[in-house]
This record gives C-alpha cells, structure tokens and sequence, in this order.
C-alpha cells in the first residue's frame, strides 16, 4: 500500500483515477468500514486506484486545540487499520492554520484535483470541509460537476439503536463500556505500545504482568478489564489493570499493566496491541496483599470464564 503527504509527496504514476474515501477515519468504526467496502467495490469494476484521505493531526488540534477530543487510534494505528482493510492507498493531507483558512473550492482544486486527480469521492453524510466547515455534500458534489469528478455519500450506519461515531464511541471508552465501544468499532478498542519492566510486584504475587508504554491518547478510566494481546499476529487473552496500584501506595502516573492467560513469555522490548474486550471491576485499595491477591484471582477466573464462552 502506497501512503504519501500532502503537499510533499507527489501522486505515484500507477495510481491509476483515484476513487477517493474522505474523512478522519478515527477508529475505523462500521460506518468508515461500510465507506471502505463501497469504495473498494467501485474502484475494482472501474479498474481503478482505491484511496483513503485523511488528516494529520486531527483539524480540531489547529482550529480549536482547547476542543479538540483524545484520538482513538494513533496515525500509525490508523494507517495500518487502512491497510488490513485493502485499499489501494493513504493520503495524508498535513492540516495547518494556513489550510484550514481554505474555502472548499481551494480545498477541492488544490489536493483533489491537482493533486491527486481524482475521479470520484466518497464521504460520509455529515461531512463538512472548508473554512468555518462551511462545505458540505452538495458543495462537494457542484465542485465535482465543475471540475470533472463524481461525488457519492454513505448514509450513517446505525447499529442497534444508535448512530455509529467517532465521538460516541470516544464517550464509551472515557466510561468504561469498552464493550459497547467494541460493539460500534465493529472489533475492540485497542492500544498498542512497547512492554517495558516494571516493578516485578505481579510476579511476586504470582501473576506475573507487562506493563505497557503506549502513545495512545484515550485509556479507559482506571480499573480491571478483560483484554486481548496481539504478538507477532497471534491473539492472547489477558487480563488488565489500569490505574495508580494503591493497595501499594502509589499514586502516581497511571500504569497500564496486563497478564497473559496461559501463557507465560518474556515481553520486555517487544511491541504489542491491547485490546479491550469487557470491564470487570473498578479499581480500589485493599487491606492486605493477601486481599488483593485473591482479588486478582477471582478477577482472572472471570475473565476466563468470559473467554471460553467466546471465540479469539
């Protein structure tokens, strides 16, 4: 998969009338997955380059930085997400202060047509673009009429009951329904990171546990969850705690620190996906070590419990 920048990166020769997915594509939600499998579909019956644009950083961080929400995937995250789903390229569009005074029309000229030369556009139904957000759907569609490119959107995508968003499921994982987050993802909220050594206490205590560095910006609050652990493309189930320890006193920066079931590996150095499948408990302090020993293996015993009656 190409992945090339806005402005440094010239288009590559081979992408061949670009059938273009426009957004944040922040999580990879069902609804950016539905844009993908249309997008796809319609690039392989036109024999042409299937393309998804997006943005870096996220235009919140420059029009309003105080505003602007924790991502829920990092740009590595997302781009490897991209890939997995099978399109052809990543455009990434360097957003600044100066671009992001672009009325539509400069927008769709400068990066669509010039620079990418696309033939059709794909966008979600409440997709706003241009200075202020003032370019909408129909904006996009009059600039295509004029200059030669076809425009096309996908209604939301609901499930269940709700609208499937970014900012939803954001709000999920802030709560620790990370199991209703997952649920909209479409697969679960997930970090990744480097294991680094920590304080050997779980092993002491006969659970034995990575502590994860991440560059994630959005961790559930602080408790007990029922994870998965992806290495080298094989999946682990774990179980997770998030939090300051303070059975132990530290109350501290938050650590992120996880034990594998069934397993037992050196991890230290190696690079490493969460993801966050069900919460268990909140965290809390307990009298003794022994309390919370036993705690902690009542809470593995869950979270096998959850895993037999599921399929990794």
């Amino acid at each position: 998969m190409d992945v090339i920048h806005f402005p440094d990166d010239p288009r590559p020769p081979r992408w061949q009338h670009p059938v273009l997915a426009l957004g944040n594509f922040d999580g990879l939600h069902r609804g950016h997955t539905k844009i993908i499998e249309r997008l796809r579909r319609v690039a392989t019956e036109r024999a042409a380059t299937s393309v998804v644009m997006t943005f870096d950083p996220h235009p919140p961080r420059v029009v309003r930085p105080d505003k602007a929400p924790p991502l829920l995937m990092t740009k590595a995250q997302r781009i490897d997400a991209l890939e997995r789903a099978g399109v052809d390229g990543v455009a990434v569009v360097r957003f600044t202060s100066e671009l992001s005074q672009w009325d539509p029309e400069t927008f769709v000229r400068t990066v669509l047509v010039e620079w990418l030369h696309v033939s059709e556009v794909w966008v979600g139904a409440n997709f706003l673009f241009g200075r202020d957000r003032v370019g909408n759907f129909s904006i996009l569609r009059s600039l295509g009429a004029r200059y030669g490119f076809r425009a096309e959107k996908i209604d939301p995508v609901r499930y269940k009951e709700f609208v499937v968003s970014s900012t939803r499921i954001r709000r999920l994982v802030s709560e620790g329904r990370v199991d209703e987050a997952g649920a909209l993802l479409g697969h679960p909220y997930a970090i990744d990171g480097t294991v680094v050594t920590g304080d050997g206490r779980g092993r002491t205590l006969g659970f034995p546990t990575a502590n994860l560095d991440t560059d994630n910006e959005l961790l559930p609050p602080n408790g007990v969850y029922a994870t998965t652990v992806r290495l080298d493309g094989v999946i682990y189930p774990s179980v997770t705690n998030i939090g300051v320890r303070p059975t132990f006193g530290d109350q501290g920066r938050t650590v992120v620190e996880t034990h594998l079931l069934g397993a037992d590996m050196d991890l230290y150095g190696r690079s490493v996906g969460l993801g966050f499948v069900q919460r268990v408990r909140d965290e809390r302090r307990f009298d003794s070590v022994d309390q919370l020993t036993a705690q902690i293996a009542s809470d593995v015993q869950k979270t096998r419990t959850l895993f037999d009656r599921m399929s990794l």
